[in-house]
């Protein structure tokens, strides 16, 4: 159930930028230094290689390199592309306002009968019905001629009562509900469903959580949908103010929405979000509607592009959502987007081979619906097969074995060995989010919560999408019902990581093993990597 003291008070209070740039239009300098940060990463990674080069002396030492070389290039683009997006998205805003001198406002002096019809729409599925009121409630008082809006509850729900309520509520307030007995296809399901019931020109879509803070969202979208080729317009999603965690949650999406929305708007590649955006009934239709797979939003997104429609990416928010408040929810949420991710990772290569030779894709764009594919599920791979290499390292014949404390103040070390640059890695990737968060959103704290939180939810990701490639159950139930006091809490944060506090015990076996035969780089290295770990039943503890 939803804690309305944590949601509804940050929305009816006066909305604040604390956690959004204070200028939209960021400082073109500061961009170029996020570009630095990014650069410095991928360097002390190249040094560490060429370290690891000079002293093998060995076949297994020179394949240790060269495995290192691999996982490095591999990283290296995803931080290029990752920099590359912080510095293109700066211009899109001057793309922006060129888009909108272009739109004919005119749109707006037309007559009530010759505005297009717009569907609000919102799909449910066995939610808390209060919240689900009070946001349709709101979404009734858009700002756009009421003749022309029609109000749509999709409702999935398996609970006689909810049913029985909603179907009621709506009743009495013109909202047409649908109610389909199978949920088939989950939200892409109910969506398609919905086709058979509408007929209005325009698709506003809303998530049951979303409350809308700015009643002009049709009002101000609309006259885009001038350009016939446009499909649909995304706009950037955020979440209500709720407690520290679930502010930098937030700050997921918030990078996403920020910098990597924009510089995919650019190549027409901008993703819609599943909510909080507007599409063309008429299009949708002729692409059949939308993909049915579990997250739909990303398919259609690529669809759009594959069938040469027209994307555009607004960012302004419109509608606050509900903050995930506890590690279960976010566990969830990103076990679904990876899982996801991954099946589209196969159908877009597939759909790529068999697409209409008349349809040109750029390699630019094929770079960014890659990335969105791999994202973090593939980086959390990775992560995990470069914790496995440092082991390799760290127990290898390299000159790393033989520092100790006495030689660690030794001037001629620092000078000759280039290990310190695999030590740079570590604390430049700590440092990264820290400074990042620090410049764009004004907090440190959320900086270093944020990479706990990734390295958290490393093995998450690597197993949905594990489960994704083996076809293997994608329903995983973390189940709160058994926490009873702080042992309830310890032996359910526990059961839910097993594999990632495991890790975490072999680490700093191996950790303290190395320091022992006098490797205080590599055991630090370890013991390192296993707190990381060990972020998982912490997080599943502390935030549930």
């Amino acid at each position: 159930m939803l804690d309305n003291k944590i949601y509804l008070k940050p929305i009816l209070a006066k909305i604040k930028p604390t956690d959004t740039m204070k200028n939209i239009n960021a400082d073109y300098i500061t961009r170029l230094f996020s570009v630095v940060l990014f650069a410095f990463l991928t360097i002390f990674g190249a040094f560490f290689f060429v370290y690891l080069v000079i002293y093998a002396h060995s076949l297994y030492s020179y394949l240790l390199a060269f495995s290192y070389l691999i996982l490095m290039l591999i990283s290296g683009f995803f931080n290029i592309f990752t920099a590359y997006a912080y510095y293109r998205s700066y211009f899109y805003y001057k793309y922006l306002d060129g888009i909108k001198r272009k739109i004919s406002y005119s749109a707006d002096k037309k007559s009530v009968q010759n505005k297009p019809s717009v569907a609000i729409v919102m799909s449910t599925f066995n939610e808390d019905t209060s919240v689900v009121k009070r946001n349709l409630q709101r979404l009734l008082k858009l700002n756009y001629p009421k003749e022309k809006l029609a109000f749509y509850l999709l409702d999935d729900s398996t609970e006689p009562t909810i049913i029985t309520e909603m179907r009621s509520f709506c009743g009495k307030l013109g909202i047409k509900y649908i109610h389909r007995q199978k949920r088939r296809a989950y939200k892409a399901g109910a969506l398609n469903n919905m086709l058979k019931y509408s007929k209005e020109d325009l698709i506003a879509y809303f998530d049951y959580d979303e409350y809308l803070v700015n009643l002009n969202f049709v009002q101000d979208l609309v006259p885009y949908f001038a350009d016939k080729k446009l499909t649909y317009i995304q706009t950037e999603k955020s979440y209500a103010k709720g407690n520290f965690f679930s502010d930098t949650v937030a700050l997921i999406d918030g990078f996403f929405f920020k910098f990597v929305q924009p510089a995919r708007a650019l190549d027409n590649t901008a993703i819609f979000a599943g909510s909080c955006g507007i599409i063309r009934r008429k299009h949708l239709v002729a692409m059949k509607g939308f993909p049915e797979y579990i997250t739909e939003d990303s398919f259609f997104s690529f669809e759009t592009d594959m069938n040469g429609y027209k994307s555009l990416y607004l960012p302004k928010v419109y509608a606050l959502g509900k903050p995930i408040t506890t590690f279960t929810e976010l566990v969830r949420q990103q076990w679904r987007y990876n899982y996801g991710g991954t099946q589209f990772i196969s159908y877009f290569a597939e759909r790529l081979r068999h697409r209409n030779k008349e349809r040109k894709v750029s390699r630019l764009s094929i770079v960014d619906y890659a990335m969105h594919g791999f994202g973090l599920n593939y980086i959390s791979v990775i992560a995990i097969i470069f914790t496995i290499f440092s082991i390799l390292v760290t127990f290898s014949q390299l000159p790393i074995v033989s520092v100790s404390i006495s030689q660690l103040f030794q001037p001629s070390l620092i000078n000759l060995d280039l290990e310190i640059f695999g030590m740079g890695v570590l604390f430049a990737s700590v440092l990264m989010p820290m400074m990042l968060t620090k410049i764009y959103f004004g907090s440190f704290k959320k900086g270093i919560m944020f990479f706990f939180l990734t390295f958290a939810l490393v093995f998450v990701r690597a197993k949905a999408a594990a489960a994704a490639v083996f076809k293997t159950s994608r329903k995983i139930v973390w189940d709160k019902d058994s926490i009873n006091g702080n042992y309830g809490k310890f032996v359910y944060a526990f059961r839910n990581s097993l594999a990632e506090s495991s890790f975490s015990l072999i680490l700093m076996l191996l950790g303290a093993m190395a320091m022992v035969i006098g490797n205080l780089f590599g055991g630090f290295w370890l013991l390192w990597y296993a707190a990381l770990y060990l972020m998982t039943p912490l997080m599943f503890y502390k935030y549930g």
